[in-house]
């Protein structure tokens, strides 16, 4: 069950854990390179806050970027600040974020995001925690997969799941994670390439990793064919 009360909690938490650890780094340390190809810590750090205000405009109705293009010019003009500047901005656009989700009179309204996507306004805080979560782990500060809440985990491999069932590129493949720590759960996904069933086993951590695009899946048990290559998100 979807509870954005309780999502809006967990963002300012993973928020504010971001913040801590990146008060720790220098400008230098800011400006160097993050886990996502061609990005700079500061490029991550300034999709955050501009993914905050994104959200804002889509909660308010309003388109979530100007553009494709603008969204990538206003990212390469933050991404350069000094890190007081980058965190600052963060906290303040994830307080924007929290006014105008705490003003929403109806969770149940559809709401459009990127790309002509649809989603219900209840699920805009969790799609917020997944930018917070998973880019504080391309920061490469030392917040590892395996430190992701539990819960979060699971809930994000859920998501990722339901995002690719039927895709077109993805042979029906049930996930299971392995061992301790939510072992034995599952979720189906792909349905729509050639080939399979298969079945893609590990721990939690590696599975989301393969979902999300932060792991090669090298460390993943694939039984009834080769691991799928996985669409970009």
């Amino acid at each position: 069950m979807i509870d954005p009360v309780d999502d809006l909690a967990s963002v300012r938490a993973a928020t504010e854990r971001l913040l801590n650890a990146a008060a720790a780094l220098d400008n230098a340390a800011a400006a160097g390179p993050s886990r996502l190809p061609g990005w700079s810590r500061g490029h991550v750090l300034a999709h955050l806050a501009r993914n905050a205000d994104a959200l804002v405009n889509v909660l308010e109705g309003r388109p979530m970027y100007p553009s494709a293009e603008a969204r990538e010019t206003d990212i390469e003009r933050d991404a350069p600040r000094p890190l007081a500047a980058q965190l600052d901005d963060v906290r303040e656009s994830g307080e924007r974020f929290q006014a105008a989700a705490a003003a929403d009179a109806d969770w149940s309204r559809t709401v459009q995001l990127r790309n002509g996507v649809k989603d219900t306004a209840a699920r805009v805080p969790f799609r917020r925690l997944i930018e917070v979560e998973l880019h504080h782990v391309d920061l490469g500060i030392g917040y590892e997969l395996e430190d992701l809440p539990a819960g979060f985990t699971e809930r994000e491999t859920g998501f990722l799941a339901e995002r690719f069932h039927g895709h077109r590129d993805v042979p029906a493949t049930t996930v299971a994670v392995a061992g301790g720590g939510g072992g034995g759960r599952s979720w189906t996904t792909g349905g729509g390439a050639a080939g399979g069933p298969l079945t893609v086993r590990g721990t939690a951590a590696d599975l989301l990793g393969w979902l999300a695009g932060r792991r090669d899946g090298a460390a993943l048990e694939v039984t009834g064919g080769p691991l799928p290559v996985l669409p970009p998100l």
